[in-house]
């Protein structure tokens, strides 16, 4: 049974936790979680790659046991994200690595590969998307709000952040919802109902526009790059559709893309398969 270890890393004053097993010498896969949750995601999948690979995973600054800053010192955008991601690899040594992108963690992990495209041996991509027409109707309520950022369409995203929803994002498009763990969501509330997450988490909802509008710069960097590629996606997630997982090969043509039938938390239900995909993608 491989160890899990839990540690802290100081980011510029940051205090940012991440969950890393693996011998430090392996390849290393970074492991970005998404919105509303945190490295707790990769808890089942952690364990089935760490005998060939050193993983390390990060909770985002403002969610899970990582700092939490008050809005007026700290803006929460993907920008500054990305920056104290970025920033963290630095600080915990990590030179060359694959990343693992879902949700929030691909605008955070495409600016990283963007920027540093020399550091990025490989992109696996579970529901995290770069185009548009990855982009479901469910988006609507929030592109109102990229529109008109008035005070009535920021309280109408309020009802994304109840437990209710949350429980529901874990169990949409899943067929068999006794495969999914309550711990999962119910850490996510947890997480959400601290003092402060709601207003934060409304900022990242108005400042996901700016993703959308680097679509094009990360389209080019794959073009330009063509880092290896793998899409694993839970074919039946609200909010990112299987067009945005088949839109990778149009900019890398040997992209590997899967589907699996399941919703948007994926690695729930399918993560010993998500896995196995990940060793065969990263080792042959």
């Amino acid at each position: 049974m491989t160890n899990i270890r839990y540690r802290t890393a100081d980011v510029d004053g940051l205090r940012i936790f991440y969950r890393e097993a693996g011998a430090a010498d392996a390849p290393t896969l970074l492991l970005l979680h998404g919105f509303p949750s945190a490295s707790h995601m990769f808890r089942d999948l952690m364990p089935r790659l760490a005998d060939r690979f050193h993983v390390v995973a990060p909770d985002l600054p403002g969610f899970g046991q990582s700092d939490m800053p008050a809005r007026g010192g700290f803006t929460y955008s993907f920008d500054r994200i990305a920056e104290v991601i970025d920033r963290f690899t630095e600080v915990v040594g990590l030179t060359r690595f694959a990343v693992y992108v879902f949700d929030y963690g691909a605008p955070t992990g495409f600016r990283i590969a963007a920027k540093h495209p020399d550091r990025i041996t490989a992109i696996i991509s579970q529901n995290g998307n770069a185009y548009e027409e990855g982009l479901s109707d469910g988006w609507n309520p929030i592109r109102a709000y990229w529109q008109d950022a008035s005070a009535a369409n920021r309280d109408a995203l309020r009802t994304l952040l109840k437990p209710e929803t949350t429980i529901w994002q874990y169990m949409h498009g899943v067929p068999d919802a006794t495969m999914v763990s309550p711990d999962g969501h119910s850490l996510d509330n947890f997480y959400l109902a601290r003092p402060g997450a709601e207003e934060l988490q409304l900022d990242l909802f108005g400042d996901y526009k700016r993703n959308v509008a680097l679509y094009p710069a990360f389209q080019a960097y794959f073009r330009a790059h063509k880092p290896p590629f793998l899409a694993v996606w839970g074919r039946n997630d609200p909010f990112f559709l299987p067009a945005g997982a088949e839109a990778f090969r149009r900019d890398i043509p040997d992209a590997r893309v899967r589907f699996f039938d399941t919703g948007h938390f994926a690695l729930e239900t399918h993560a010993a398969e998500i896995a196995a995909e990940i060793r065969d993608f990263l080792l042959h």
